[in-house]
């Protein structure tokens, strides 16, 4: 990991957020924030990366089963099963029915933020007020804008593959450098319009520690250093197979999650968390290549502050 890190203070995320807001870049109404950034001609360039026709969805498992990073289990139950199948009123049908919930944020679903899900002295990204997400749901800065989907290119950075190492420990903290390394051993350069996926190899540390709990034994992510870097590339949108903050959270009073404030409320780059990115790992490393068509399509559900999210990766 980077060393000589800047200490993690108010003051020092003050800073950065001045550097990287993008507040009023697309203007003073704009609620679609970096997404603006994936042009016509990017997904046009995106889609000529297929080649092979291979395809790997990155969301994980539909959470179900409790853990101390999963406290609040998404649900999955049949509402009609094949014991009891014929449908009441309606002679001849005999069908099987269910029904799924989940509240998607949080360490177990893989999902999507939405530019309303978190406030920084309580404003969103480009200045709307906290006070326009009610218990009816986000008046701005929804789930709305991606209603049509995010279609360009992903890059992937596999963060183990460059350190040389199986899976990164809760401790690890990465920097920018440690993004430019990865880049580099990759040979793929993250630009405009990208959505970046850092690959901190979870699933491997969950088949080495078993369950575990974040709070208690850390987990890998992005020292808030890598806003600037993201900034300067213009990346659309950030995603890893964690949280992309690392957790435990950092001291800083009022920027607990410095990644999320920055990202998502400065930049209006929005972010995607507990992605499996496992296979797409070992799918980069054997073609060689680490850029790919991806496909991002949330529910369309108004006033949404996220999504879950299963994207989908085409070679």
């Amino acid at each position: 990991m980077s060393d000589h890190l800047p200490e993690v203070t108010s003051a020092y995320c003050q800073r950065l957020w001045k550097e990287v807001s993008n507040w009023g870049r697309w203007g003073d109404d704009d609620q679609l924030g970096a997404l603006n950034l994936i042009t016509p001609e990017i997904r046009r360039a995106a889609a000529e990366l297929v080649s092979d026709g291979v395809v790997v969805g990155i969301g994980n498992r539909w959470p179900v089963d409790p853990a101390p990073e999963n406290p609040w289990p998404a649900e999955h139950r049949i509402i009609r099963g094949g014991d009891d199948p014929d449908y009441p009123g309606i002679p001849g049908l005999s069908v099987a029915m269910d029904y799924i919930g989940v509240a998607c944020h949080g360490i177990a679903t893989s999902h999507v933020d939405a530019l309303c899900h978190v406030f920084v002295k309580h404003r969103m990204y480009n200045g709307y007020p906290a006070s326009d997400v009610r218990s009816t749901g986000a008046a701005r800065n929804d789930m709305m804008p991606m209603a049509d989907g995010v279609v360009t290119r992903g890059v992937l950075l596999d963060m183990p593959r460059s350190m040389g190492v199986p899976y990164l420990h809760g401790d690890a903290r990465i920097g920018p450098a440690d993004l430019e390394a990865a880049a580099r051993a990759q040979a793929v350069e993250p630009g405009s319009g990208d959505v970046l996926i850092v690959h901190l190899g979870l699933e491997r540390r969950r088949q080495k520690e078993g369950a575990f709990d974040p709070a208690a034994t850390g987990l890998a992510g992005l020292h808030p250093e890598c806003a600037r870097w993201l900034h300067d590339r213009d990346i659309a949108m950030l995603g890893s197979d964690g949280m992309n903050d690392p957790q435990p959270n950092w001291a800083a009073d009022e920027w607990p999650i410095p990644i999320h404030y920055l990202g998502i409320c400065g930049m209006g780059m929005t972010l995607m968390h507990n992605l499996s990115t496992e296979t797409l790992a070992r799918e980069c490393e054997q073609r060689g290549r680490w850029a790919f068509l991806l496909t991002i399509a949330p529910l369309k559900v108004p006033g949404a502050t996220g999504s879950p999210v299963n994207p989908v990766v085409m070679f």
